[in-house]
């Protein structure tokens, strides 16, 4: 069976489909999405606690180019096979590049579940894989569109991209963590770690409403998008998996990785996209990162990623 916070996910999705007047007041939500980030950062901080090294610059290397070399090879995919428009293409792909945090903590759920090691620097991967891939799609929308209406505006990307709350709250709950360890901290953090999947499970199940909202109607028009967004992930969750092996990560963190990797943001990237690229349809975005790709991944594709790198590494 699949994991029990999937099947919140699950729920939220058949209900949404069903047009269920089943919600989440907004403000619920928006103190889940911030407990989770923060949860997240802090276990990371935690785990990272008495084990900073040098070793992690080259992974950190490793991960920022990634970051920066998949919208640059979904580009003209997007552009030549799937047919969207200059704005819309460097618009997804940099959604692509970068990361699902609701991914990354389904991930970080199953790895649990499974009794997989994760290293300490998995959170950092999120955190890096998110600035790149933005930065790059705007860079590739001005460069072949001759843009000049938004050369003012990457001054104001820059600060969208690195004080968004998502990315504030993973870094300070990083640096929290690091700190003060799991004993010092143990009063504040021990409620929220000990809470993860519960808080997981209700995010998951708005997320599931949300994503049915995309999908209504079916927008079968799109059907080259809807293929790109369903056979990607399985490509980028792959090469995850090789990169991790190569890096000589745990099992645990490869299968975090290539989950990540095969993710598309719907959070981060579509606030700093929508104020950068006016021309861009961030509803297509969302279809196909929330509507198609969120679902796919957190319902089968991790635990396809997880026997992928088990092939592998046997």
């Amino acid at each position: 069976m699949p994991d029990i916070i999937v099947m919140f996910f699950i729920l939220g999705l058949v209900a949404g489909l069903l047009r269920s007047d089943l919600a989440i007041p907004k403000a619920t939500y928006d103190t889940l999405s911030l407990l989770l980030m923060l949860t997240i950062g802090l276990k990371g901080g935690i785990a990272l606690h008495g084990n900073v090294s040098w070793s992690l610059v080259p992974q950190m290397l490793v991960v920022i180019s990634l970051g920066a070399l998949i919208p640059l090879s979904l580009f003209p995919i997007l552009r030549k096979l799937i047919g969207l428009s200059i704005a819309n293409s460097a618009s997804i792909a940099a959604h692509y590049g970068s990361v699902s945090a609701g991914t990354f903590a389904v991930a970080l759920a199953y790895a649990e579940t499974n009794q997989l090691a994760v290293g300490a620097e998995v959170t950092l991967y999120l955190v890096l894989l998110e600035l790149p891939a933005i930065i790059v799609g705007l860079l590739l929308f001005r460069r072949l569109s001759q843009d000049t209406s938004s050369q003012v505006s990457m001054k104001a990307l820059w600060h969208e991209a690195l004080t968004n709350k998502s990315v504030i709250l993973l870094v300070g709950g990083v640096f929290i963590g690091l700190m003060y360890g799991e004993q010092q901290g143990a009063q504040v953090t021990g409620l929220l770690t000990s809470s993860f999947k519960v808080v997981l499970a209700l995010f998951l199940l708005e997320m599931g409403i949300t994503a049915a909202q995309t999908l209504r109607p079916m927008p079968f028009k799109y059907w080259k998008l809807a293929i790109f967004a369903l056979t990607v992930p399985f490509i980028l969750g792959t090469l995850g998996v090789f990169v991790g092996a190569a890096l000589g990560l745990t099992l645990g963190s490869i299968v975090v990785l290539a989950s990540i990797m095969a993710s598309a943001s719907y959070i981060a990237a579509p606030a700093a996209i929508k104020a950068s690229i006016k021309e861009a349809d961030i509803g297509l975005a969302m279809l196909s990162s929330l509507g198609l790709t969120f679902p796919l991944n957190v319902v089968i594709g991790i635990g396809i990623y997880h026997q992928i790198a088990l092939w592998h590494l046997a």
